[in-house]
């Protein structure tokens, strides 16, 4: 389950069509999940750790279901952190590649000038910025694999069959 990947994921294919795996699925963690938060959206099942045990990193199960060939229903799964993890992680990437951007350009526009090219600080400063980004994400990963397990046994529970996650 711990790797260097951004978000683990699966892909299952199950028999029935997509609203009724849905609330079979639904039905099932709810039986199995006990304190866990499992909410129900159009075509979309969350499954949440349990708010007493939930901290800034733990995971979230996002499960999608879509209608496949002969009736059948493919269902994807994404193991992901909280939305304001997300966003915050988003909004950071985008933050910092803006101004590997600017200060790459700028850099190279003050090299091609024959100045001195500070603007390229600012790019290294970024790549240094986005590369401790990226570890401080592993770092989170890793608090939150004990709640990724937790939610991955009660998922293949309620499934009834095991799933590899890549």
């Amino acid at each position: 389950m711990s790797s260097f990947g951004f978000r683990p994921h699966f892909s299952y294919l199950l028999p029935g069509a997509p609203a009724e795996e849905q609330q079979r699925l639904f039905d099932a963690l709810c039986a199995a999940g006990g304190s866990f938060e499992v909410k129900s959206f159009p075509g979309f099942l969350c499954l949440r750790i349990p708010p007493s045990d939930r901290h800034f990193w733990s995971p979230r199960l996002h499960l999608s279901f879509e209608a496949g060939e002969a009736g059948k229903t493919c269902l994807e799964g994404i193991y992901g952190p909280n939305a304001n993890v997300w966003s915050l992680f988003l909004y950071g990437y985008l933050l910092v590649g803006s101004a590997a951007l600017f200060g790459g350009s700028f850099g190279w526009a003050q090299h091609a000038l024959g100045k001195t090219p500070w603007g390229l600080w600012i790019f290294w400063a970024a790549l240094a910025i986005a590369a401790g980004l990226y570890v401080l994400a592993q770092f989170g990963q890793k608090i939150g694999s004990q709640q990724t397990y937790r939610l991955h046994q009660l998922f293949e529970a309620a499934l009834g069959d095991r799933i590899e996650v890549r």
